[in-house]
């Protein structure tokens, strides 16, 4: 397999075989000349946004305060120890999405978003674990790192910030632009600015299985079907009349015990769940849209893109596009899983599309989920 300079001297897959999941590792120069790819004010215009997450952090004399976004008003930028922290650049902006496109060796189902935060001198969010594998990557100036694998992780009491309450940092790396830092799960660490600093933060999905649970039971509600009707032609005298029946217990034992998930069942949520939107994602279709004629033409020429805020998964005659699946023949799954896969679809890729493909994508294209190339 291709090394990547993004990895240093190693694979993905030796990557995924020796450090993900398992320890740390730094890498130096991960992308050689790094420059940051939205100016500070670009940074702070997305804060203000509505739809956009973000928190503003400051440390005044060691104590700790957080106010959401939309930021209206930020500190002076000569002020000491503060940070911006903008979650989802990449779907605000294209190279954003590029970069973490990068690290498209570990699949989509996991990968979130690209956070950048903004700090200055002393800056930093505290130290912290966090619950899902992040790459650190400098984008500009410096910040010191201290890690280490401690596994007390109890947390001080009555901050808006989760901090560790006994941090026992084992290294220390000084991280310039360029550099990168992969930490796994619940590895402790604190970052401070050393001057002005930037630093990208690459994210991976990690839902907890009790959250996968209620979501999947809530999803198959509507797929349950059990008929009939609670009945008991045998009925006793009660001798004790609020105690509930031993046969009215085992006859609705028997028919809860009908209740049966099968592995498509869970493949469909599955797919649903981890390609759905978050909430503060929008899709805004075109003001003025092609016909359905037109926007064939435009594409067979053009080809298709996903939009920057679209998901796009899929698993064996299964599609999934932003919470929504259907099932596809082959011809038509073929054309599909390209567009997932490269996140974009050539206009020759379009010449043998059916009519169910192109009036799929045509809707896509209505809704702001995909745009002409």
């Amino acid at each position: 397999m291709k090394k990547l300079t993004l990895l240093g001297d190693i694979t993905p897959a030796q990557f995924l075989r020796d450090y993900w999941h398992k320890k740390p590792l730094l890498i130096r120069q991960a992308i050689p000349g790094f420059k940051p790819l939205l100016k500070f004010e670009a940074l702070a215009a997305l804060a203000k946004l509505n739809h956009v997450e973000s928190r503003l952090i400051t440390q005044v004399d060691g104590d700790w305060s957080m106010q959401h976004g939309p930021l209206t008003e930020l500190p002076p930028r000569t002020q000491r120890a503060w940070t911006m922290l903008v979650q989802g650049a990449n779907l605000a902006d294209k190279g954003a999405d590029a970069l973490l496109r990068q690290f498209r060796f570990i699949p989509d189902a996991r990968l979130d978003d690209l956070m950048i935060s903004y700090a200055t001198d002393g800056g930093g969010v505290g130290p912290h674990f966090d619950s899902y594998d992040v790459f650190l990557l400098q984008a500009h100036g410096k910040r010191r790192w201290r890690i280490g694998a401690q596994k007390d992780l109890s947390l001080v009491e009555g901050k808006p910030l989760k901090i560790l309450k006994n941090f026992k940092p084992q290294e220390e790396f000084l991280l310039e632009a360029g550099d990168m830092l992969y930490l796994p799960p619940h590895y402790a660490h604190d970052g401070v600015a050393e001057g002005e600093c930037m630093t990208y933060s690459i994210g991976f999905r990690s839902p907890s299985y009790q959250e996968l649970g209620e979501a999947f039971l809530q999803f198959m509600a509507d797929s349950i079907d059990l008929p009939g009707r609670y009945a008991d032609p045998d009925l006793e005298v009660a001798k004790h009349p609020a105690e509930i029946p031993r046969n009215m217990l085992a006859a609705m034992t028997e028919e809860m015990n009908k209740v049966r998930f099968t592995e498509e069942d869970v493949t469909i949520f599955v797919g649903e769940h981890m390609s759905e939107p978050k909430h503060n994602v929008f899709f805004t279709g075109p003001a003025k849209p092609l016909t359905m004629g037109r926007f064939a033409e435009a594409a067979a020429k053009r080809g298709v893109v996903l939009s920057l805020k679209s998901q796009m998964l899929y698993r064996g005659k299964h599609v999934f596009i932003n919470g929504e699946s259907f099932a596809v023949g082959r011809a038509d799954k073929a054309v599909l899983d390209v567009l997932a896969n490269e996140r974009a679809l050539a206009g020759a890729a379009l010449a043998g599309a059916s009519d169910d493909v192109m009036e799929a994508l045509y809707t896509w294209y209505q809704d702001g989920w995909i745009e002409l190339a």
